[in-house]
């Protein structure tokens, strides 16, 4: 696993903003078609998300993988999700701890972490300050992800608390998704430049209407300035990553879920390549 440290700190030297696969976006596929993947394509590393595969909890078999493919762990993301809540087990703090340790283990720089549901009542009213603490005992960083309303009708029902939008949160630092901004609606360059030295991590993904299904589309497929806001990282002095988060759940043969990664990693690397020459 020191060799998937070296190579990760390699990855970010070769371009200003790497450009990562996340394992979820070759679901149904199995974390390591993952690692294959990005190898075949040129990916500059992964985001393992954490899931009932136990391959994906398992910091020693990741080593490996990265070993093997030559593919480093450049982000974890923390198991959030509701299909993710025994994960780990149920505590959401030792969930995060656990994250922060796997994600030392491996290299990687970055644990992508969502606010709390709102019925975890203690976890939320705590999530700030608990969230700077336990920041504080590590150096990998704790990014909120951005999430979103849910709508009934008329009606908004907020599902996280204190809030799904982590530019209203005192967090330090933030996941900016583009499909969750198509979803609530949100404005991601504004939300971007709110952020400012906040903004930490990107998920790159479109989306094309407010409202739940989340889509995460190829970029460039929907309604979001997916190319505009990575052509504005090089001004704003970004140090994070780019990581590609799409759905090929639809896929209808693994030729057609290469394309689309494919077509993913070439769009994010043409435009942070126009923004760089530019700068």
């Amino acid at each position: 696993m020191g060799q998937a440290a070296d190579r990760s700190d390699a990855a970010a030297g070769d371009r200003a903003v790497p450009v990562v696969l996340a394992t979820a976006s070759v679901f149904p596929e199995r974390t390591t078609d993952a690692f294959e993947l990005a190898a075949r394509l040129g990916y500059d590393g992964v985001e393992v998300m954490v899931t009932a595969d136990p391959v994906s909890q398992d910091a020693e078999v990741l080593g490996r993988l990265a070993d093997y493919h030559g593919v480093p762990v450049l982000a974890v993301h923390a198991p959030c999700l509701l299909i993710t809540q025994r994960v780990w087990g149920r505590e959401p703090w030792a969930k995060l701890v656990k994250a922060a340790d796997v994600a030392g283990k491996l290299g990687a720089k970055v644990v992508v972490v969502h606010p709390p549901f709102r019925w975890q009542r203690e976890y939320a009213r705590e999530f700030e300050v608990g969230l700077a603490r336990t920041q504080a005992e590590t150096d990998v960083k704790f990014a909120v992800e951005n999430l979103y309303p849910l709508r009934a009708g008329n009606a908004e029902v907020a599902a996280y608390a204190p809030n799904w939008n982590p530019v209203e949160l005192d967090v330090e630092h933030v996941t900016l998704d583009l499909s969750h901004t198509a979803v609530s609606g949100s404005d991601a360059l504004e939300m971007a430049e709110d952020l400012g030295g906040r903004l930490a991590h990107v998920h790159l993904a479109d989306g094309t209407r407010g409202g739940l299904p989340d889509e995460h589309l190829v970029p460039g497929r929907g309604s979001q300035p997916c190319g505009p806001l990575l052509e504005r990282l090089h001004g704003m002095n970004y140090a994070g990553m780019v990581v590609v988060e799409i759905s090929t759940r639809r896929a209808l043969s693994p030729q057609e879920r290469y394309a689309d990664l494919e077509e993913s990693l070439a769009y994010a690397r043409e435009h942070l390549r126009a923004a760089s020459a530019v700068g």
